[in-house]
């Protein structure tokens, strides 16, 4: 048999376990498997955002003639008050709702992660001041938070993710705090301190890849929280400023003056945003139950 044939037959064996488990999880996990389609579709709607809208979400169609049209086979969603189409309007803040959400998360929960990966595992002040911080942001809610950082640092798209990784910072060191006080007390690591291991090999070698399925789990369940804090802040006028497509602020400019002479413009926005979080939850849920060692007989 030839390498090459060998590569390939290695390849496929790959694929086919891929897709096996795939089918598996899908079969196990039903709704987690809607959840994982949903967020498919969403990544799918903000990388190909240009090709798959219709038109441009900033144009004004005609002239702006064509104002408040309801939902027809041109403008499948309708038109707004200023004559852009809502479809392509929803696919771009699709975009901007996935970026702030996986870099917001990304930074958040990472940050959250390190932190309490270092001062869990020495403990002492380090760990106790750390705590005591995280309660001050954990003791008010989320949005006001985030609401007080871009009061102070301004509307802009790095401000507002800025904003979101510091609300989510306390649930991720949480957990993964809770994970490294008990994984730093287990026979392997003493076993390692035993033998003369350094610190930062502990650390990384035998702590934090027992803090990787919690970490995921809480990553992909705040997704859905970081969608609903930009979509709130837009909602607010303290998100991304205009002309951008954005869920939140396309919902606060028609649900005041338009939710009943053009219903569907604070419909679809409204829709798209709880698909998102509603997706983001299933798969997360689902994922909890597959990589959590006490769940996976559930």
């Amino acid at each position: 048999m030839s390498i090459a044939t060998e590569r390939d037959e290695i390849i496929l064996r790959q694929r086919t376990s891929t897709f096996a488990s795939l089918l598996n999880f899908a079969r196990r996990k039903p709704l987690g498997a809607i959840g994982g389609a949903i967020v498919l579709l969403m990544i799918v709607l903000a990388i190909f955002a240009p090709l798959l809208a219709p038109y441009d979400p900033t144009l004004l169609i005609d002239g702006g003639s064509a104002r408040l049209k309801a939902p027809s086979l041109a403008f499948p969603m309708g038109t707004d008050n200023l004559g852009r189409d809502i479809l392509s309007r929803v696919i771009w803040g699709a975009r901007l709702s996935m970026m702030v959400g996986f870099l917001a998360t990304f930074f958040g929960t990472g940050a959250g992660a390190l932190i309490a990966l270092a001062t869990a595992y020495w403990g002492g002040k380090a760990d106790l001041i750390t705590q005591r911080f995280m309660d001050v942001i954990w003791a008010f809610p989320s949005l006001v938070v985030a609401i007080v950082i871009i009061a102070v640092l301004g509307r802009n798209l790095t401000n507002v993710i800025i904003a979101i990784s510091i609300v989510v910072v306390p649930s991720s060191a949480r957990v993964v705090r809770s994970i490294v006080l008990v994984v730093k007390e287990s026979d392997y690591v003493q076993a390692a301190h035993a033998v003369g291991a350094s610190q930062w090999r502990i650390i990384f070698r035998h702590v934090a890849p027992n803090c990787g399925a919690p970490y995921i789990i809480i990553a992909t369940a705040t997704l859905g929280g970081a969608i609903i804090t930009e979509a709130s802040l837009s909602f607010l006028g303290l998100g991304i400023p205009p002309p951008t497509p954005s869920w939140g602020r396309d919902l606060f400019g028609s649900a005041q003056k338009f939710a009943e002479l053009a219903p569907w413009m604070p419909i679809m926005p409204g829709i798209a945003i709880s698909v998102a979080v509603y997706g983001f939850n299933l798969f997360g849920d689902a994922l909890r139950d597959v990589l959590d060692p006490r769940l996976r007989g559930g």
